[in-house]
């Protein structure tokens, strides 16, 4: 085996790996998008139990699989935030990922510095920025990234603007807005957790 062929295994490698996360974004942005807009079900189907432990363990995993996922998906859009990546010719990505996983990391940081479940505001917040995210995701990977092996009409002129590689003008100033997006919300975090770790130390007599 040669060096260029060991290089070109590598390359298929990544490129596998890339594709493979890219299309299985969009069942985790559905997945959690609805586990987040079942809530109010959820919460109806603990009074169901006749048991507490029941109730209880019903209500953990929900919430557990609903902010598991929801991290998944935000480590998964890592590729986005690589303009290389985001715009080499043979992935054909989604050209919003980037502020898709922007939004993602913002609904952490509202899990984060709100009571979680029991802030209404924050909750809705919550599920209005996964539905951004999703829509900036979902839309373009279906009408751009599964449109690129056709042609005429509208599709010549929405899929090239819609594909990261085919549109990098735009994509690559769009990888970099939302990488400081999440970089500015990532120092939000850091300094509220300073901030609350400060408060909960006891006070020097």
């Amino acid at each position: 085996m040669t060096p260029e062929d060991v290089k070109a295994l590598f390359t298929f490698g990544e490129m596998f790996v890339e594709e493979t996360i890219a299309a299985a974004l969009v069942i985790l942005w559905v997945v959690v998008f609805a586990l987040h807009v079942g809530r109010p079900y959820m919460v109806r189907s603990t009074g169901k139990f006749t048991l507490r432990l029941g109730a209880d363990l019903w209500w953990i995993i929900y919430v557990g699989l609903r902010d598991i996922l929801l991290v998944q998906v935000f480590l998964g859009s890592f590729i986005f935030f690589y303009p290389d990546v985001a715009t080499m010719d043979a992935l054909d990505l989604p050209i919003t990922g980037g502020l898709a996983a922007a939004c993602a990391f913002a609904v952490m940081v509202i899990k984060l510095m709100t009571r979680g479940d029991a802030d209404v505001n924050g909750y809705r917040w919550q599920v209005i920025l996964i539905g951004l995210g999703a829509t900036l995701y979902i839309v373009p990977y279906m009408l751009g990234s599964q449109m690129t092996q056709l042609s005429g009409g509208v599709i010549d002129v929405v899929m090239p603007f819609l594909v990261a590689a085919k549109n990098p003008a735009l994509a690559i100033p769009l990888t970099y807005i939302s990488a400081a997006i999440v970089g500015l919300l990532g120092v939000v975090a850091v300094v509220y957790n300073l901030r609350q770790t400060g408060a909960g130390r006891p006070k020097a007599s």
